[in-house]
């Protein structure tokens, strides 16, 4: 799809801080049906699933913060967002598989490793992300499914239980062998994506097109596309 205009050239400040907050809240509230609701039932897994949920976002939100604070100089609310995004995403394939300590070391390195995300990784890959949305969601995503291979083992407090759906088998052998399975894991769902993403896109960009004309993109697809303004100055 390539960059916007004028990226790396002009200031591309977020359009309105309060709704983001709002929305990150909102998503914070419904991230508890998600990853409490997959366990169909309320019992102990949904239980454990919530709590952890909540417990790796909070933490997930203090170390952004403590991070944005001793590289940038000052902690922010976007980062606080952002920070509650990435603890939210990571936990996610943990939440019913690992104990409260696994809760805590996967949200403390979500912030950390997803600011590192958002700042170092897009630089290097020189990409304009425009929500941040591959620093946050697919490294968080990525950290969180390995971590459930390390936290759900039960000398780590973890329920130490994995099922195999194909041999109906229940059991935890050890932690390199479920750190290879989720490995594994990743990389079908990383090649996945890729594959799909890119065929997808091809199509709509021989169909509709991706891209407008940087006059429309200039002046904001709010007026060209619908005529109408979402804020007014």
């Amino acid at each position: 799809m390539g960059r916007r205009v004028g990226f790396g050239r002009e200031a591309m400040a977020p359009g309105n801080l309060p709704l983001t907050m709002m929305g990150a809240s909102l998503l914070w509230f419904g991230w508890f049906g998600f990853n409490a609701g997959s366990a169909l039932e309320a019992g102990n897994t949904a239980s454990l699933a919530f709590l952890n949920t909540y417990l790796a976002t909070a933490c997930a939100v203090l170390s952004w913060t403590l991070g944005e604070w001793m590289f940038k100089g000052k902690p922010s609310m976007l980062g606080a967002a952002s920070g509650a995004v990435a603890g939210l995403v990571a936990i996610t394939p943990a939440a019913g598989n690992v104990g409260i300590p696994g809760a805590f070391v996967i949200g403390i390195a979500a912030g950390f490793v997803c600011l590192w995300g958002v700042n170092g990784l897009k630089h290097m890959l020189k990409v304009d992300d425009t929500l941040d949305v591959f620093g946050v969601h697919a490294v968080g995503g990525i950290l969180g499914a390995l971590l459930t291979g390390v936290f759900v083992a039960p000398s780590l407090g973890g329920p130490g239980f994995v099922t195999d759906w194909v041999k109906a088998e229940t059991g935890f052998t050890s932690i390199a062998e479920q750190l290879w399975v989720q490995a594994k894991a990743v990389g079908l769902t990383v090649v996945w994506s890729g594959v799909v993403a890119y065929v997808s896109y091809k199509i709509v960009d021989l169909t509709v097109g991706l891209r407008v004309p940087e006059e429309q993109e200039r002046e904001g697809l709010d007026i060209t596309a619908h005529g109408e303004s979402a804020y007014r100055s």
